[in-house]
């Protein structure tokens, strides 16, 4: 297997600390809000990751942390309460605010078929591990005190730009216009492990330390979550390429500083979703999310199809125009496959399979195997479908492809029925769009004919704005 590696910048052969058994780890959500679907575009990616490892025939030992202590943005004391913001919106405590969109989060994780993380670490469970690390990294005089806050001292880590590639010159710029700086710091890129003073003097979470009544900087979690659960050295690091300059960087500082050792071997990063016009936020236009996507008529798992046809190091540019060409390919792949569910026998030996049979599982294996390359893969799934080898042996390897792209191809369509076939389907559409052209024209007519057409043959059309959709009962 072959992966890139954000820290040498080029794809390298992947050989595991630990032979066999790989410790992953996850940046997870800050759980103050529903996810957005560029976030769960990242996840989707690691997901990918873990399976493609297990299927490659790896053990894997994931851990993802949920950042239920929401007052930083970034690693400086700016930005806002994401935990407190959701509790004065929907008038609950910062804690019930964590709990409901922690389980939100991974409801959605469910919808897109991303599997759930051996282990799953709140950021709010660590707090005595925390202290002790800081006292340690405070002990080998990695730390400073001022102005009542625990700062880490990065002049005294000479590999810290090693991730980014960045001088420090460009690192401070790298900052949002609108931080302001600290002054109380000795280098605008030392930050904060511990504090005890903050402009948040509301803060609800709050801790007793040797250093004061205070609560964790946003890096030290993943750090300590990382050595807790997977111990000194970890094999893969997964995250969004915005983690890279201040977040990941931070966390190598502090991770090796307090063990004197290399940390992380590789380092993965998944590219944005962005709209035409640059990057896509919660702050920018229409709120996207799961629960949005099912309002406008869009299957979760055609998004994850969507997504799965690009490259995780790729940016990916979203539209529903595009995501409805994705889940119109998507359902057809679904009933072809499905097609197959009657011939699927799950004890058939993947080694007793045809030559050509092998071969195809092969061709799927290496497109993995090269970087996540999921497109290939799913270009290989398609030639299963058109090859020559028996109904039994492409449901068979279908259902060993599906492992890792997690699908559903040979779970009966509830949406469509598996008995629709292509040619019904573009009579659906032509009538549809005779419809469209009817009630254009004013012929109303012509477009309650269609509308009962449709009724009689058990088809329900519902008109959206984003067009009209259709399912069969």
């Amino acid at each position: 297997m072959k992966l890139y590696n954000s820290l040498s910048r080029s794809i390298e052969d992947f050989i595991p600390y630990h032979e066999k058994t790989v410790k992953l780890y996850t940046c997870g959500p800050t759980v103050y809000n529903y996810a957005h679907i560029g976030n769960l575009r990242t996840y989707i990616h690691e997901d990918i990751l873990e399976k493609t490892l297990r299927h490659l025939g790896y053990d894997v030992k994931r851990v993802m942390n949920i950042t239920d202590v929401g007052h930083l943005e970034s690693d400086a004391d700016d930005g806002e309460d994401k935990m407190l913001k959701g509790a004065l919106r929907e008038n609950k405590t910062v804690w019930q605010v964590a709990e409901y969109y922690t389980e939100a989060f991974f409801a959605d994780c469910k919808k897109l078929n991303i599997q759930k993380p051996e282990i799953i670490a709140k950021a709010t469970d660590y707090i005595p591990q925390y202290i002790d690390f800081i006292k340690a990294l405070e002990e080998k005089g990695y730390t400073y005190f001022a102005n009542g806050n625990v700062y880490f001292d990065i002049a005294k880590f000479p590999k810290y730009t090693a991730l980014s590639k960045m001088n420090l010159e460009e690192l401070r710029i790298a900052h949002r216009d609108d931080v302001e700086e600290d002054l109380h710091k000795k280098n605008p890129q030392d930050f904060v492990l511990w504090f005890t003073k903050s402009k948040f003097e509301n803060q609800a979470m709050k801790w007793e330390s040797p250093w004061g009544v205070g609560y964790p900087g946003w890096h030290i979690e993943c750090s300590v979550i990382s050595l807790t659960n997977l111990g000194e050295q970890l094999d893969i690091h997964c995250g969004g390429v915005d983690h890279i300059p201040v977040h990941h960087t931070n966390e190598i500082a502090q991770t090796e500083s307090f063990t004197g050792k290399d940390w992380t071997k590789y380092w993965w990063h998944a590219e944005f979703l962005i709209e035409k016009d640059g990057k896509m936020s919660k702050s920018s236009g229409e709120f996207l999310t799961v629960s949005l996507l099912e309002k406008k008529q869009f299957s979760p798992l055609s998004y994850r199809y969507f997504v799965l046809n690009s490259h995780y190091r790729k940016q990916l540019s979203f539209s529903f125009d595009s995501l409805e060409m994705a889940q119109t390919a998507y359902e057809k792949l679904r009933r072809r496959s499905a097609s197959l569910i009657a011939a699927y026998d799950a004890t058939l030996p993947l080694q007793s399979l045809s030559e050509p049979a092998k071969g195809l599982m092969a061709r799927f294996d290496d497109c993995l195997a090269d970087d996540l390359n999921t497109a290939n893969a799913i270009t290989v799934l398609y030639d299963v479908l058109k090859s020559d080898v028996s109904d039994s042996e492409k449901a068979r390897l279908i259902a060993a492809m599906d492992t890792v792209l997690s699908l559903d191809l040979l779970v009966p369509v509830d949406e469509v029925s598996s008995d629709v076939h292509e040619d019904e389907v573009a009579w659906i559409e032509e009538q549809i769009a005779l419809r469209a052209e009817a009630k254009k024209s004013r012929d109303f007519a012509t477009a309650d004919r269609i509308r009962d057409a449709f009724k009689e043959k058990g088809i329900v059309i519902t008109d959206t704005a984003e067009g009209t959709k259709w399912t069969k009962n």
